[in-house]
Formats: C-alpha cells, sequence, structure tokens
C-alpha cells in the first residue's frame, strides 16, 4: 500500500474514532437540530457568507466520509438558507462529497476487487463502459437508495470520475429539492419518515423508469430501422430459414424441428460443411494415421525389433475419404429430412429480412439463420497466385506426397498438418510471421510443441515475413525476409498456407442490406446472436469471435431460440466458459485465462503447476512430457483457467470445464476418486497440489508433537 492509501485510511480511521469518541452523531439528529434553529438562522443572517461556506464544507466531510447524516444536512439546509440557496449549497455539496467517497473507494479497494473478481466483473465492467452514466443517471432519480452506497460501489468500477460528479449532480437534484423544501419546514417536521410518501416514492421510481423505457423504445427503433425499408410479407412459408449446413446449421435445424417449427436448410456444397468434408474430421484421420507411422518407427524404444512400415500416402488420403464416408450418414439430407427438415440444395440469396431465394424459389420466412461459415484466408504475397498451392480446403485431394512441403503459419492448423505430413514422410518447413508456434498459449507450452518439432525434423522459420514467390529450376521457392533483416531463399514443391481462416459474408445479399460487419469481417451480432435486423440472426465461423466448431454449436442453440421466440424472451450466450484443442503430439488444450492473458488484462492470480513426467500412465507410455497449468483467484480455489501439454490434453481438459461450467473449484476435484493408473489422475494431483501449498506451515510443528506424544 502506498503513502496516499496510508494517509487517506489514517484520515478515515482518525474520523471514525473522533465520530465515536466525541459522539458527533448527536449533532445529526432532527431534535438537535431543530433546537438549535433559530441559532443558526441568526448566524446566517449576520455572516451568510461564513454560514455558507462552513455548511458547504461540513456537508462534503459528512458525504465524503460516508457519516450518517447527509439527510438531515439537506433538510437544515432548506431550513437555514431557503429553497434557492439551500438547493444550490446542496446540490454542489453532496456532488463533491459524493466524488471524493467515490474516489476513496477507487483508492482503497478498487484494485484488490478488480484483481480477485475481475474475470466474473468482465460483463459489468464492459456494460459500465457503455452505459455507466445511464445506470447512476437511473440510480440517482430514486432517493430510497442509499446515495453512500452507490459512491462506494462506483468507485469499484471503471465509471469515469467527472462522468461519476456530473451524472450526480444533475441525477441528485430532484430528490434534493424535495429534501431542501421540506427543511424549509423544518421545525414543524416529527420524523425523517414522513418526507417520502407512498406516492412520492412511486413517482421518482416511474420517473428513474422513464429512461429505462426511452432505451428500449431507441434499441427497437434502432433494431427496426433497416428493416423498414423492406415490406414484411402478409404470409410466411416457413417459420425459419438457415444458410448452410456446416456445424451450426446443422444444430439449428435440429433444434427448430425438435421445437416442431417449420424449417428450411440452404447448403451450395456439401452436408456438414468444413468440419466434416476439410476441416474436423478429415485432419484428425490423417493425424492418426501419422500417429500410427510414428509408433511404428517409435517401436524399438518400446522392446519391438524388427518393426517396420511404408507410407503408402494415396492409402492415407482414401482413408481419410473413407472415414468422412462413414460420418457422412449423421449430416445427411436423408437424416435431416427424417427429423423434419427441409433441405434445399443450391445458392441463397437474402432478399429482404424475410425472403430468401434459392432456385427460383422465393421464401417467405419468421427469422433467417446465417451460417455460412468460413474459408481460408489467403495472403496478398506477390506471386503466390502464379503458383500451384495448397490450403485446408484442397489439401485433402493430393494422393502424392510432397517431399518438401513449405507450411505458412503456426497456429492450429499449421501446426496439426506440418506434424502429421513430417510422420508421414515429408521434408517439412514451417514459416511464421511470430516468434513462438501458437501465438495464443503461453510460451512453455509453445516451447514443448517447438521442441517437439525439431526432434521429428521439422525446419521451423519463426520471426520471418514472407516477401515474394517466384519458380526456379528445382521447384518454387519463397524468398522470406528474418529477424535480422537477411533476406533468404525457402526451396518447397508444395507450400500450404494455413494463416486461419475469412468469414464468407459475402455473395448472399449481405451486402446489399448492408449487415454491419466487425474490424474482422465477421458479421455483427449481439449476444443474442442477432444482427442489426432482428429477423436475421448468425452463428458460427461467420459470426465469431471463435472459430472452433462447438462453439458454432453453441451459438447455434442461442440463435435457433432467439429466432423463434425472441419475441417472447431473450436467451443470450455466455462466453465465460470456451475450451479449445490443438490436436499436436503432445496436444495442446486451455479453457479460461492463460498467464499471458492473465498479465494483459492486469488480473491476478496464483498458479499451480504439476508435470506429467512425475505421472505413472505417462511413464508407462512413453510419453511423459508435458504438464497441467491452473490459474486461480488468490486465496481462493475458483477457477479463472487451465492449460494443458500433454498426451490427450483436448480429453483432460474436460475436468476443468465441467468445473468452470458449474463454478465449483480445485477442492471439488480433488475430492474426486479417479482410476488408476490413468492420465486423469494428473488434474487431480494438480488440485493435490493446490491444495498441499496452502496447508498452514505454522500448524506443522505442533501436529509432530501431537503425534508424538501419541507414540
Amino acid at each position: 500500500m502506498n503513502k496516499t492509501r496510508w494517509a487517506v485510511v489514517a484520515l478515515l480511521v482518525a474520523a471514525v474514532v473522533a465520530y465515536i469518541s466525541l459522539d458527533l452523531g448527536q449533532y445529526l439528529t432532527l431534535a438537535y437540530v431543530q433546537s438549535q434553529l433559530d441559532t443558526l438562522r441568526d448566524i446566517s443572517s449576520r455572516n451568510f457568507a461564513l454560514a455558507a461556506g462552513a455548511y458547504f464544507v461540513i456537508y462534503v466531510v459528512v458525504t465524503a466520509l460516508s457519516l450518517p447524516g447527509a439527510a438531515i444536512m439537506t433538510l437544515l439546509g432548506g431550513a437555514i438558507f431557503g429553497l434557492g440557496w439551500g438547493l444550490v449549497l446542496v446540490s454542489f455539496a453532496s456532488s463533491v462529497g459524493a466524488t471524493l467517497a467515490f474516489l476513496v473507494s477507487r483508492l482503497l479497494l478498487r484494485d484488490w476487487v478488480q484483481n480477485r473478481f475481475g474475470n466474473s466483473l468482465k460483463t459489468i465492467n464492459k456494460g459500465v463502459e457503455r452505459d455507466g452514466a445511464f445506470y447512476l443517471f437511473s440510480l440517482r432519480l430514486v432517493p430510497v437508495f442509499p446515495f453512500f452506497l452507490i459512491n462506494l460501489v462506483m468507485g469499484l468500477t471503471p465509471l469515469k470520475t467527472f462522468t461519476f460528479y456530473w451524472v450526480s449532480q444533475v441525477g441528485m437534484l430532484l430528490g434534493t429539492a424535495v429534501y431542501v423544501n421540506a427543511g424549509v419546514e423544518l421545525g414543524e417536521l416529527s420524523s425523517l419518515g414522513g418526507l417520502l410518501s407512498a406516492d412520492l416514492i412511486l413517482s421518482f421510481v416511474l420517473l428513474a423508469a422513464m429512461p429505462w423505457l426511452g432505451k428500449a423504445v431507441i434499441a427497437v427503433i434502432r433494431r427496426n430501422r433497416l428493416a423498414r425499408a423492406y415490406k414484411k410479407p402478409a404470409k410466411f412459408d416457413t417459420n425459419l430459414v438457415v444458410i448452410g449446413a456446416g456445424s451450426g446449421g446443422l444444430v439449428a435445424s435440429i433444434v427448430a424441428a425438435g421445437a416442431k417449427a417449420s424449417v428450411t436448410l440452404i447448403e451450395k456444397h456439401k452436408m456438414g460443411g468444413d468440419c466434416l468434408n476439410t476441416g474436423c474430421v478429415p485432419s484428425k484421420s490423417l493425424i492418426a494415421s501419422a500417429k500410427v507411422a510414428e509408433t511404428i518407427r517409435q517401436a524399438e524404444a518400446f522392446g519391438i525389433k524388427d518393426a517396420g512400415g511404408q507410407v503408402d500416402f494415396a492409402a492415407v488420403m482414401e482413408r481419410v475419404q473413407g472415414v468422412i464416408k462413414t460420418i457422412e450418414p449423421h449430416d445427411s439430407v436423408e437424416r435431416f429430412t427424417s427429423l423434419g427438415v427441409d433441405c434445399v440444395q443450391g445458392e441463397a440469396f437474402i432478399r429482404s429480412p424475410w425472403t430468401v431465394e434459392v432456385n427460383g424459389r422465393t421464401i417467405n420466412t419468421r427469422a433467417i439463420i446465417v451460417a455460412t461459415g468460413a474459408r481460408p484466408m489467403i495472403p496478398e504475397v506477390p506471386g503466390l497466385a502464379d503458383i500451384s498451392y495448397l490450403h485446408s480446403d484442397n489439401v485433402w485431394e493430393l494422393r502424392e506426397l510432397p517431399k518438401r512441403l513449405l507450411v505458412l503459419g503456426g497456429g492450429p492448423i499449421g501446426c496439426e498438418l506440418a506434424q502429421a505430413f513430417a510422420r508421414l514422410g515429408s521434408e517439412v518447413t514451417l514459416l511464421d510471421r511470430a516468434e513462438h508456434l501458437m501465438g495464443r498459449e503461453d510460451e512453455d507450452a509453445s516451447s514443448i510443441i517447438e521442441q517437439a518439432f525439431r526432434e521429428r525434423g521439422i525446419t521451423l522459420l519463426l520471426g520471418h515475413e514472407m516477401k515474394h514467390f517466384r519458380a526456379g529450376d528445382a521447384g518454387d521457392l519463397l524468398t522470406a525476409t528474418a529477424p535480422d533483416g537477411t533476406d533468404r531463399d525457402i526451396g518447397f514443391d508444395k507450400v500450404l498456407v494455413a494463416l486461419g481462416r475469412k468469414p464468407n459474408v459475402e455473395g448472399f445479399g449481405l451486402e446489399e442490406l448492408k449487415v454491419p460487419l466487425t474490424e474482422r469481417g465477421s458479421i455483427q451480432v449481439d449476444s443474442a446472436m442477432r444482427t442489426a435486423y432482428p429477423s436475421i440472426l448468425a452463428c458460427g465461423d461467420v459470426a465469431g469471435p471463435y472459430q472452433f466448431t462447438h462453439m458454432a454449436s453453441f451459438q447455434a442453440w442461442y440463435a435457433t431460440l432467439n429466432a423463434l421466440a425472441g419475441a417472447l424472451k431473450t436467451f443470450r450466450a455466455d462466453y465465460r466458459v470456451v475450451p479449445h484443442a490443438t490436436f499436436t503430439d503432445p496436444e495442446v488444450a486451455r479453457v479460461g485465462l492463460n498467464e499471458k492473458e492473465a498479465r494483459e488484462q492486469d488480473i491476478d492470480y496464483e498458479l499451480t503447476r504439476y508435470d506429467l513426467d512425475h505421472l505413472d500412465r505417462a511413464l508407462a507410455d512413453g510419453h511423459a512430457h508435458g504438464f497441467v497449468k491452473v490459474l486461480t483467484v488468490p486465496g481462493s480455489d475458483r477457477i479463472l483457467g487451465a492449460s494443458i501439454v500433454g498426451p490427450h490434453a483436448g480429453e483432460l481438459i474436460g475436468s476443468f470445464v465441467f468445473a468452470m461450467t458449474h463454478n465449483m473449484g480445485l477442492k471439488k476435484i480433488a475430492g474426486t476418486t479417479h482410476i488408476y493408473p490413468t492420465l486423469l489422475e494428473a488434474n487431480r494431483f494438480t488440485a493435490n497440489a493446490w491444495r498441499s501449498a496452502r496447508v498452514p506451515a505454522k500448524l506443522m510443528p505442533w501436529a509432530e508433537r501431537y503425534f508424538r506424544a501419541r507414540l
């Protein structure tokens, strides 16, 4: 605690001690001020400036220290100075005092509260940053709310000091006027309870409700402003049209059909979208084959001699297609038709907030859900368009293993495919402009993956900038700039572009409707998944901010509920617990905050780590590398986030996802029996490590004496 804080604390303690020991509260009672009223009025009449100044200072001190008696002081202002001067003095004194109380709360408590509860307060902080003045004004209009409590609570938020002052000045004016006016007749009052009648309180409540009603009306007007340019159909053909049959669109269709709503699902390419055809399913199938090849290569380390195997890359890729075909029926037209979904193959075009065209057919619908996904993002690098490059959509067409593969991008897609191709026999070079792979993860996680890649023979060119591509005599070349500023040529037979994915927002009517987009190019939606048009919603990669299949399904649920029943109740998505995993070997999984994000957001945390080289099952399997790392609120077992690097990390993270979702802490995990020997024990050992670190050391000598005495 700095000197300023100590000085403020000392001042507060001295004020409280003086208030109690000198019984100053007796001077802030109705009976006392009534008994001294003539004297005080006489002093004011003889020296108005002195009386007004002394009154102003005392009022500010009482309010700043949150002492009981502000109501009495307000009445006294009206009694001594009349309605006009009394209102002026009380209005400014109360606002200045309230602002000082606000600043004291901010100085002494805000950092502690935000550090301890910052993750939980994110939504509140954003709301205050956006509408803090509005909230404060509404509270100030109703004089029954304890103003001193409002001062202290607002000091804990990001609300700006000047905003707090002027809103308090304006918001408290009406309530202050009522009290000052009542104070004019102070000698006739018998109690404070009669100042605010039920009718007067109701009037203030209705007055405070007016801004909220106005805001709601404005929100409705804004949401419907764009839609007013279009004529709403008198009759509808269906309750819901879903555009895109990927993860988000399929879930939206199932939810709607399950609710017995009429739903039409439009897909221009393949049912199942990216996840089934070009994303999750094929990539994990390729990773599985690559892992078998790597296991055979490591067979001697497990005591298996003369193990051998030759990679038939064409057969590997045919197996990938076979897995897709096996899963395909789950997402097929036949299955969804049987569930009651009207499946249409074709390109949709949104003509209005309630009209979609497909194959020359016009469909009038109550609501539209856009689930058009994303596509590989291709950088504008000179020469790239002149060569045959691969990306996550067309790499599955390969049937010949590239001898030299250049992978652009050190994110999840690039890392997964780089390792898989290296294990299948390609000479892989991975280039990225960032200093570490998987730049969103902590460096200790990235370093383990980087070491694993280098051990497999993958060349890592990190911190490199692409300059231009060109064809060469011995294959294509990329010229890149190294961190030291020098240029180098990188030869390759095939280049795989894995630099992220771009939302599909063009070509089906959004531009014509002028649907707002985010800075990242995704559709701008609110927490209910609604766009600027109330009848048009979006989910999945096209909406962001998370491009994960499971998050597309998550958002689809809320989008569908709001599309069908949003007029009755709004369902808002909560992104408090968002897990994800990168399926390299070892895998990297995370939920909530990691250390990097906690530091960036200035959130205080305690760290507990358990290394997998201590875990019996990991040792037995020959995969004793990695760790489990958990961030908790200081002094609490509440989980802020967890990161796991190791075998099956994507499965192991589930314990922490479940705990965070249901507001359970590490004590619950520590108290849960886990099967031995399993990898899942690592989570319990991590929780036990947290608990062991918090056993009071000073009690140990006493425990030792106790047990010796028992011998």
